[in-house]
């Protein structure tokens, strides 16, 4: 069977479902998942991109923006094209290396813990709708208009609030039998509408800037040029943002167009070539040669008053019939970008429903028009839903706020991928890395903190809508999503055991360590313990599953030799090999079915300054709800040997300290141990401060000692015998005191008598004091001699909170 292969109900084969958050494009292999044409051309999608972001926000919003920012607006506007550029070469990046439906979702997803992943998809998915929304009404409000200027009986007729939502909803039913039908059609409706608003818009400029001409004194329209200062800029820019986020649907389509490592880069930067100028050109004209009704009023000011109508009112000055070609060209404006948003909306939907966050009809394609056919129609209901019952203008705002969320976390996304996939195709590749994303980042969140002060109601809408999110992902999502996404047993060989006292999972990667590792983990078991080997064939991000097939067949030597090492042991010894995209998911995977008391992990730094916490090795210390030990240095030593291993173990007491002590404890039932406990001291340090530590010595040793005599009475009994104190015995421990100016220098002295040294981690936990760079990991990268750092289960509670808030994820880098 090949990889990610399961049986139907029939008995025939069928991929299973990918595992969220990898890449589709290595996930998707073929059978019956679903999957969507390649039809779009460069052009088609870049018009889709224009289409979206020249639409209702130019029409409706240019007269607000003047009265906030005054004559600045255009200098508003130019300032949004920049901040723009910083996230459209993140999109460009990611677009060309990830050509999938879902954009900015998918990436984020990929590149960051969850829930961050569902909630770029849960905000997209509303931020798109809400901007349907606004889009529906502004059609019928201009549709309303335009029958009241050409058939005013009949508008009378069907005058009253209700018709222009009628209108709406008219629009959005319309649009999504368009989107329904395909992405071809869907490319051609838009190019028209697209192509007639851009006439529209350059007929409206060419003929401002030819009454500005004739009016030289219009100069002073411009005088003062910030009436409200920076902080009007800024609710300009934030006001006016969601009309510079269409290019990013332009990657939201990149399933669905041809050549996507080149189109989708080209098609960003060429629309946002198209869209802010024609921005700019608007937002002059608009200041310069409006003339208005009330002597001496600022014309930002008029425009302002003016509101949704500011350019119909400003067209019906200086163009022939101005009003009427500015309410058709805003009508054709709303419907193209309802056009491309529902198009943008339904694909975000399709992609978290194949991803496992919604529920499965999500991700269903129909099979006649291979088009997402219920991801469109839950999202057109919900739009239409929103702009029949909803405040837009407020909700509009938190779809801004949403926007700049979902950049923000792109950008983040941009730098973490470059980092750790370092190997991805890119068909483009953004200059001035990491600064660019950097600025993105800050230029963000800025607008976004700002906008509390246009609509604190915004913010209240964004975090009520994020709140539900979280609940739907904890009590749903991540449950289905984590079913989906167990790596595949691929290969498994069993041991016939009978109960065994003591279960160990040891991670192996190498063959050449497979001896060594699978050794330690039967000394650690003991001589009644059993241990399971977990071996992962890591696949590269834009490969495959069934990629890692060959490897996983390769790595079946390796469970041949650890079953070699049990036997000569005599602990029975069974493995797995896994496939998967993420080795700390896989191996979590294989901890929570084979339950160990104790995971064995190795780990070889790549550099003298290696940390953990770049590692598969990190995450696991964290998150593996077991007993961890972390071994360095073990391919040199050996299986079995005929003189006593000699164990040193550095401490300074604390419940890891214990844990390693009971492990060499363990040790001594299938080997000759001696084992030695220290502690480091200064030299000349007083005699009482030497008794103290080696009374504190003492006191862990029998600790340990105590815990391992009662486990061994409670096999021969089947209970707990009682052990009184007078029955425990002295622990077969000798203590010793390592004089040194650091305990680095003193441990490292130390260790150069022994074959073995064991360190527990201190109370704060192993990750926190190995990514602070503290004394266990300078001895686990400087010590000449094999080590091990032991870590301690903490508890359920303590695991669980990790797991809840995402805190860490692999790195992609392979296990050691």
């Amino acid at each position: 069977m090949t990889a990610r292969a399961e049986k139907t109900a029939g008995g025939r084969e069928r991929p299973s479902a990918p595992p969220a958050g990898e890449p589709r494009s290595a996930a998707m292999t073929g059978g019956d998942a679903p999957r969507l044409s390649r039809t779009m051309s460069f052009f088609t999608v870049t018009m889709i991109g224009v289409g979206a972001m020249i639409g209702a926000g130019i029409f409706v919003l240019t007269g607000l923006a003047a009265e906030a920012a005054g004559p600045a607006l255009i200098l508003a506007f130019g300032l949004n094209g920049i901040i723009t550029i910083f996230t459209a070469m993140a999109y460009a990046e990611l677009g060309s290396a990830f050509p999938e439906a879902g954009g900015g979702y998918l990436w984020v997803k990929t590149a960051l813990p969850q829930p961050s992943g569902f909630l770029s998809g849960w905000m997209s998915w509303f931020a798109h709708a809400v901007a349907c929304s606004l889009y529906s009404l502004g059609f019928g409000a201009y549709f309303a208009w335009v029958l009241g200027e050409l058939a005013p009986g009949l508008a009378l007729a069907l005058g009253g609030d209700w018709f222009p939502k009628v209108l709406a909803v008219a629009a959005v039913a319309v649009f999504m039998y368009v989107n329904y039908r395909g992405a071809s059609e869907t490319g051609l409706a838009g190019n028209v509408v697209t192509g007639l608003k851009i006439v529209i818009l350059l007929l409206f400029g060419a003929f401002g800037i030819a009454a500005f001409l004739k009016n030289p004194s219009a100069v002073a329209h411009f005088r003062p040029f910030t009436p409200h200062g920076l902080g009007g800029i800024l609710s300009a820019m934030g006001l006016t943002f969601i009309a510079f986020e269409g290019y990013e649907i332009i990657a939201q389509s990149g399933e669905e167009v041809r050549d996507p490592k080149h189109n989708v880069p080209r098609a960003i930067f060429t629309s946002l070539l198209i869209v802010v100028p024609i921005y700019i050109l608007v937002g002059f004209v608009a200041l310069a040669s409006v003339v208005p009704d009330v002597a001496g009023m600022p014309t930002w000011q008029y425009l302002g008053l003016q509101k949704e109508l500011a350019m119909v009112q400003a067209a019906r000055q200086f163009m022939p019939l101005g009003a009427i070609i500015l309410l058709i060209g805003g009508i054709f404006s709303t419907l193209s970008a309802l056009n491309a948003t529902i198009y943008s909306s339904a694909r975000v939907a399709f992609a978290m429903g194949r991803d496992h966050n919604l529920p499965g009809l999500f991700s269903e394609v129909d099979r006649r028009t291979h088009t997402p056919h219920w991801s469109i129609l839950v999202s057109g209901v919900i739009i239409a839903a929103m702009a029949v019952s909803l405040p837009i203008e407020h909700v509009a705002s938190a779809a801004d706020i949403m926007f700049l969320l979902l950049f923000l976390l792109v950008n983040v996304s941009v730098i973490n991928l470059r980092k750790h996939h370092p190997e991805l195709d890119r068909g483009y590749v953004m200059p001035l890395f990491p600064y660019v994303p950097i600025l993105g980042v800050a230029t963000k969140l800025v607008l976004a903190v700002y906008m509390f002060n246009y609509s604190a109601i915004a913010w209240l809408v964004t975090a009520g809508w994020i709140g539900v999110g979280v609940a739907i992902y904890y009590l749903y999502s991540r449950r289905t999503e984590h079913a989906a996404k167990a790596a595949p047993i691929l290969v498994k060989r069993k041991a016939e055991v009978t109960l065994r006292n003591k279960r160990v999972l040891v991670a192996v990667q190498r063959e050449n360590e497979a001896a060594p590792l699978v050794g330690l983990a039967c000394d650690l078991a003991g001589g009644d313990g059993e241990v399971e080997v977990v071996s992962v064939a890591e696949v590269p991000a834009l490969v495959p599953l069934s990629g890692g097939l060959p490897m996983a067949r390769r790595l079946e030597r390796l469970l041949h030799t650890a079953e070699k090492v049990g036997r000569g042991k005599g602990n029975p010894v069974s493995g797995h090999i896994r496939v998967s995209h993420d080795v700390t998911r896989a191996i979590l995977d294989s901890v929570e079915e084979v339950k160990p008391e104790l995971l064995v992990l190795g780990w070889r730094p790549r550099t003298a300054t290696a940390e953990l916490l770049g590692t598969t090795v990190g995450p696991l210390v964290e998150l593996a709800p077991c007993d961890v030990v972390v071994a360095r240095g073990f391919s040199g030593l050996p299986v079995r040997s005929r003189r006593p291993l000699k164990v040193l173990i550095p401490t300074a007491g604390g419940p890891h300290a214990a844990e390693a002590v009971y492990l060499a404890l363990r040790m001594k039932e299938s080997r000759a141990v001696g084992i030695t406990l220290a502690s480091a001291v200064r030299p000349g340090a007083p005699e009482e401060t030497r008794r103290a530590l080696l009374e504190r010595l003492r006191d862990t040793a029998e600790s340990a000692w105590k815990r391992k005599v009662r486990a061994g009475r409670d096999r021969r009994t089947g209970q707990n015998a009682g052990v009184e104190s007078g029955d425990w015995g002295e622990p077969p421990v000798t203590y010793t005191l390592m004089e040194g100016r650091s305990v680095q220098g003193a441990i490292l002295a130390e260790a150069r008598r022994y074959d073995l040294v064991m360190l527990g981690a201190s109370n704060e936990g192993l990750l926190r004091n190995i990514t602070l760079g503290s004394i266990p990991e300078a001895v686990a990268r400087q010590c000449a001699k094999p080590v091990l750092v032991v870590r301690s289960h903490e508890g359920s509670v303590r695991t669980w909170l990790r797991r809840f808030l995402g805190t860490y994820r692999s790195a992609g880098v392979e296990i050691r």
